[in-house]
């Protein structure tokens, strides 16, 4: 995959490499770093302006406007990501990261600031139509990601308010991408070419759908992944600023008002 590092102010002042210190770093630069991935919309991606864009790159906007500070956006890989141990080579993520027990083992989660349904889906002329009809399949999904763990059964989900989900599908085969979209791109080549179904976020399965991938949505959501912001380990005064900074949005309708400008919903609680 393409990766990009993409600075959204004009500015050219650049954090220092250390770990600690996040919100001294961030308030003394005036510059918040966030980390996204540029195909992955619609949370992030690039527009035709090759511009970053998307519901998270909205989000991180957001929070840096309320902390008074200019948004530059980089695009490690997300192996990386999720790893910890940033260094300061960006400050946080908002890349619709489920919260983990295993991942809050290096990274915290200082604010949940949405919900979105996990669905399989299969080529469109493929002869499957229910969840049932899944099992013992070949399924595409990105490694490393809470749809692998779901095919894996050792998802755990570490926040409230989570509905309780069982595991429905056995896989025969689970192939693992660096990203999503490598995974429909498998699975637009013919049912049983490579893939037979993926499991990915519904909202990006439409989004793809939307520009014409060969896919259909099968069954209802098998999960719904609690979406956080990201921080290293490390300065929970900054990661104080960003509870604060998202209780804020939720409060006066502007998480909802930027969930319902990208996905037509609310997804930032589970009705």
């Amino acid at each position: 995959m393409r990766r990009f590092a993409l600075t959204i102010a004009l500015m050219t002042l650049v954090a220092p490499a250390f770990a600690g210190g996040t919100l001294d770093r961030v308030m003394g630069s005036k510059i918040l770093t966030m980390s996204s991935d540029a195909e992955y919309p619609p949370q992030s991606f690039l527009n035709d302006k090759n511009e970053m864009d998307g519901f998270d790159i909205d989000v991180g906007k957001e929070i840096a406007r309320r902390l008074g500070v200019a948004l530059k956006i980089v695009t490690p890989g997300w192996d990386v990501i999720t790893a910890g141990g940033w260094a300061g080579r960006w400050d946080v993520s908002i890349g619709s990261m489920a919260a983990t027990p295993e991942r809050a083992k290096v990274l915290n989660f200082p604010a949940i600031y949405y919900f979105t349904p996990a669905s399989f889906a299969a080529h469109k002329d493929s002869n499957i139509t229910t969840i049932g009809e899944l099992n013992d399949r070949v399924i595409g999904v990105c490694t490393g990601c809470s749809y692998e763990s779901y095919l894996q059964k050792n998802l755990k989900l570490d926040a409230p308010g989570v509905p309780p989900f069982t595991y429905q599908v056995t896989a025969k085969e689970i192939k693992s991408y660096e990203t999503d979209t490598n995974a429909y791109d498998d699975l637009r080549l013919g049912q049983g070419v490579r893939l037979e179904a993926v499991l990915s976020a519904l909202p990006t399965l439409r989004e793809a759908i939307k520009k014409g991938y060969p896919m259909k949505v099968i069954g209802d959501p098998v999960f719904y992944e609690p979406l956080a912001v990201a921080t290293d380990k490390g300065d929970p005064e900054f990661d104080a600023k960003i509870t604060e900074a998202v209780d804020a949005m939720r409060k006066d309708g502007a998480l909802k008002a930027l969930s319902e400008k990208w996905y037509g919903v609310d997804l930032t609680s589970v009705k």
